[in-house]
């Protein structure tokens, strides 16, 4: 009788093994997706944040030296642009910076447009009162679970800031 117990014990480990390693590698690539998202939150955070306390920042220009030198710092960790990007395949013109102002009728955010009654600064307009910074078409990311094919999860995250220079 004993034998057969034996026997059953070595069926039940035999079939929930493979699970138990399943599930754990699930919770790996989960980790891996969380920790991707945050790293990119935290890379736009970082690039909205110095647009923020910057002075004479033209937002209306992508060229503008100093909106360059953020999504450098967002991408490579850097103003200047030089090494390998923080995530693999982030790229500066996925980078989509709005400039945002507080409607003063219905007290909602609006978009500032890029004219002299906006916050086109080169042409008389105000300063915009928030940055929204966010990645445009998402940043997707693959997960590697076996024997379940998946598509890509696409992370869509997005930062808002005061914007504080003048």
């Amino acid at each position: 009788m004993r034998r057969r117990r034996n026997g059953t014990s070595l069926l039940e480990s035999a079939l929930l093994v493979p699970l138990i390693l399943l599930l754990l590698l699930g919770a790996i690539e989960f980790a891996r997706l969380t920790i991707t998202y945050y790293t990119l939150q935290k890379a736009l955070y970082g690039m909205a944040r110095y647009l923020g306390v910057q002075q004479a920042v033209n937002f209306c220009d992508d060229t503008d030296a100093t909106v360059t030198a953020a999504k450098n710092l967002a991408v490579f960790g850097n103003s200047g642009g030089t090494g390998d990007p923080i995530l693999p395949n982030l790229a500066t013109d996925q980078i989509a910076i709005r400039i945002e102002t507080v409607d003063t009728e219905n007290e909602e955010l609006t978009d500032c447009d890029c004219s002299s009654s906006g916050c086109d600064t080169t042409q008389g307009g105000r300063a915009p009162e928030f940055i929204a910074v966010s990645v445009t078409d998402g940043y997707p990311v693959t997960l590697r679970i076996p024997l379940l094919p998946t598509d890509p999860v696409i992370l869509r995250p997005q930062v808002r800031v005061p914007f504080g220079g003048t």
